[in-house]
């Protein structure tokens, strides 16, 4: 009898560990309205019963599809910044709504900025002849030409707008010498850069003017990025010649030249640099 009971109370004490490390397991998991930090509300229905429920649950889901949403423009920016323009084309039309996300995400980053370019560009049209005529290469929500008095040609790879021109910015359906203004504001993505830049001087009239806006970064050679002496020196090869350079602003700089009256190279012979691709850190 007195090996029963010792082997009775040896079951229950086992009993009672398995119990006690089941309770740890479950209070171990977090409530999914705990992990979004919102409150519990406690309320009492007709029946006199006490219910939960979480307040800001439509919150935690936000919370999510942002992060979901801010991984996948990460993604689509790297994307832009190591593939050429006609491969980002052909990446958009298969699915157009990839270049929301993008966009949307884009716009995010840049309620981080103090000033935008875009800003600044506006400002220079606007203190130039009204009767130029723009050439916008990845012009975005088409900013540019929704403030200026100015005939703006709008591109880029998705057309979102009647008055964006979709199509790969090497290759626009402009006639040659026919635009006073070419504008390149953040969107010297592609590896292939450089053939935007020969399709802007093929555009742009004999003295015309390409304006740049690049983020800093890209132009830093103690942080990998281009040493923009030779940026500049490769432009200028390509038959223009600078007239500005600004670097005052933290986050961008904006370089200014005028088109050449002669041609002086197709480019494919210029050393151009590489230009660092802006990825953004999440957050």
């Amino acid at each position: 009898m007195a090996d029963e009971g010792r082997a009775n109370k040896k079951r229950k004490r086992a009993k009672r560990r398995r119990s006690d490390r089941n309770k740890d397991f479950t209070d171990s998991i977090p409530d999914a309205t705990e992990t979004s930090g919102q409150d519990i509300v406690v309320s009492t229905s007709s029946d006199g019963k006490n219910s939960r429920r979480a307040s800001g649950s439509s919150s935690f889901l936000d919370k999510m599809r942002a992060r979901l949403s801010g991984g996948h423009f990460r993604m689509l920016n790297e994307k832009l910044y190591t593939c050429t323009g006609e491969e980002a084309l052909n990446y958009f039309n298969e699915d157009q709504v990839l270049f929301d996300v993008y966009h949307t995400g884009y716009q995010e980053q840049m309620l981080h900025w103090p000033e935008l370019p875009v800003n600044l560009i506006t400002k220079w049209l606007k203190e130039h002849d009204p009767s130029f005529i723009v050439a916008d290469f990845g012009c975005g929500d088409a900013r540019l030409s929704k403030n200026v008095k100015n005939k703006v040609f709008s591109f880029d790879l998705v057309s979102k707008d009647p008055s964006v021109i979709a199509c790969d910015m090497s290759n626009t359906p402009l006639d040659s010498s026919s635009v006073d203004v070419a504008v390149f504001c953040l969107s010297l993505m592609g590896v292939n850069y450089a053939s935007y830049l020969a399709e802007a001087r093929r555009v742009l009239k004999p003295r015309g003017w390409l304006l740049i806006s690049e983020v800093k970064s890209r132009f830093d050679p103690s942080n990998g990025g281009a040493d923009p002496n030779e940026f500049v020196r490769a432009v200028c090869e390509l038959g223009f010649v600078s007239a500005l350079k600004d670097f005052s602003n933290k986050m961008f700089i904006l370089l200014y030249f005028k088109k050449k009256d002669e041609k002086i190279s197709n480019g494919k012979d210029i050393d151009w640099p590489q230009l660092k691709p802006c990825l953004y850190k999440r957050r």
